[in-house]
């Protein structure tokens, strides 16, 4: 290679080197800002990941420590106490409830369901248990539990068949005998009913004086004995 040449291959080198420097000096303040980003998103990310962890140890040890409690009525108001919010916040008003009625306070017991099953702020799965659990206790208001069981079994709810259970009970207390074996068999004929639940409905509805039927797999129906105790 010539002097020339090499004169020219220098210059050509150190042009390039001074655009890459001005390139650097020009835009090297987006790049800056994007490693900025990146470890400061990383960083909120593991921030806010701790801050979630601390909050759920936090929640479980104060259940731990309602739990503890041997007094039923002191056990409760201490799960009352407890602040949570999501998933957790319907675990500790479930347990509270359960405590409540264990103490007697069913007043108090189906107030705290009954907030439950309102709170948007919970999946849906755990404002249908609270409602139907709330439809459970004792109360003299047969009408408001009817209703939230009749709500509960629609279908493609899930604690339909088990709320049709507690429909055909109502009615057997209410004595409408007819319509609780038509309730009963409306169980038999339930794909998603479960094998014991079936068992009860084909028994109460022998208890009342009626025939259980049963879906043969051909989809016809067949009449069956009574269950053997």
């Amino acid at each position: 290679m010539s002097d020339s040449d090499s004169f020219i291959s220098e210059v050509s080198e150190e042009v390039r080197r001074d655009q890459l420097f001005g390139y650097i000096r020009k835009y090297g303040w987006i790049a800056v800002t994007l490693v900025l980003a990146l470890v400061g998103g990383a960083a909120y990310t593991e921030y806010n990941k701790a801050k979630t962890e601390s909050a759920a140890q936090a929640v479980g040890d104060a259940m731990l420590t309602a739990m503890g409690e041997d007094d039923p009525a002191t056990r409760a108001a201490a799960l009352a106490a407890v602040e949570a919010t999501g998933p957790a916040a319907a675990v500790a008003a479930l347990l509270t409830a359960a405590t409540q009625q264990e103490a007697g306070q069913f007043a108090e017991a189906t107030a705290t369901l009954n907030g439950l099953a309102v709170n948007k702020d919970v999946p849906a799965i755990y404002r249908d248990l609270a409602a139907f659990k709330a439809a459970m206790l004792p109360s003299d208001d047969t009408a408001a539990r009817m209703t939230v069981l009749e709500t509960l079994s629609q279908p493609g709810a899930p604690f339909a068949s088990l709320a049709k259970e507690q429909i055909g009970l109502m009615q057997v207390d209410a004595g409408d005998t007819d319509a609780a074996i038509a309730t009963m068999q409306s169980i038999l004929e339930d794909a998603e009913a479960t094998r014991g639940l079936r068992d009860r409905a084909q028994t109460l509805i022998v208890a009342l004086g009626g025939t259980p039927v049963l879906p043969t797999t051909s989809d016809t129906a067949a009449t069956v004995a009574a269950p053997t105790e």
